[in-house]
């Protein structure tokens, strides 16, 4: 802005008093001369005039964006937002459509394993807003049955999430729907208290054992499921929910991709099924 200024009153003297720099007297100059003068009194007229108006409209473009017209600057963010979505949607639509098998492998289903449309969900246990979109995907599976959600338990919080992603990974082994009624069991209950948080030592233990008894609560082995969670298809799974985050740049959850669409956050019901029916 100062440098603009500056430029600006160099502009306007330019204007003002150029011609005095090439003024000279007429009667004694060869008439090539006071062509040549002539020019370059015009010139700097003209060069003075463009950085005037150049350096009016690099002051008032500010004021103009914040307090004339701030749309504006939505509009450009939303049309970037957009240009950049529109980007990383085609990057997904060509990895999805090349390795749909292998992102599909271990990750536990909800819904028909066999259905025709697909949901990746990127979540985390302990997430609020993994919850919220978890509610919403409810939803979506009761009012159609031709929709399967690919569960990718991205671990993120430490302790707070190890524990029940390994077990729901675990638990497809046993059945995709005892993996998807633990998912849904993780999703609605508490598996820690703030108390347990006061006793970080403890708190492992105090999860893997809740975790354990929802577990429990809807058919499954927990030995096995025990052993299975430290086994290589967890592992595996793991590894692929990581790589995939990096990917497609997820550094939060909730992250879906429905069909070729990448929407992180947590979108509503609505939005879930106009992506579905694209």
């Amino acid at each position: 802005m100062f440098w603009t200024i500056i430029v600006l009153l160099v502009a306007i003297a330019m204007f003002l008093f150029g011609g005095v720099v090439v003024k000279s007297d007429g009667k004694k100059s060869a008439t090539g001369q006071v062509l040549t003068q002539i020019v370059v009194h015009k010139t700097i007229k003209l060069v003075s005039i463009l950085l005037i108006a150049g350096c009016v409209c690099r002051l008032y473009m500010p004021i103009y964006l914040t307090h004339t017209n701030p749309g504006i600057l939505q509009d450009m963010v939303t049309a970037m937002q957009e240009q950049q979505n529109a980007e990383k949607n085609k990057a997904v639509r060509a990895y999805v459509r090349g390795h749909m098998g292998e992102m599909i492998a271990d990750a536990p289903i909800w819904g028909n394993p066999d259905a025709k449309k697909t949901i990746f969900l990127w979540s985390d246990y302990s997430c609020p807003y993994c919850r919220r979109v978890h509610s919403e995907l409810a939803r979506v599976m009761e009012s159609r049955d031709d929709v399967r959600v690919v569960l990718k338990n991205f671990s993120i919080h430490g302790e707070l999430s190890d524990v029940p992603a390994k077990a729901v990974i675990a638990a497809k082994l046993q059945s995709n729907e005892k993996a998807a009624a633990l998912d849904k069991k993780l999703m609605e209950k508490d598996y820690f208290t703030q108390d347990d948080m006061k006793d970080r030592a403890k708190l492992g233990d105090k999860i893997k054992k809740n975790v354990m008894a929802l577990a429990s609560g809807v058919g499954l082995d927990t030995a096995q499921l025990e052993r299975d969670m430290k086994g290589a298809v967890v592992a595996r799974e793991l590894k692929n929910v990581r790589d995939l985050a990096q990917e497609f740049g997820i550094s939060g959850t909730p992250y879906l991709i429905i069909g070729e669409q990448a929407f992180p956050g947590a979108i509503p019901f609505d939005q879930i099924m106009t992506a579905l029916d694209k």
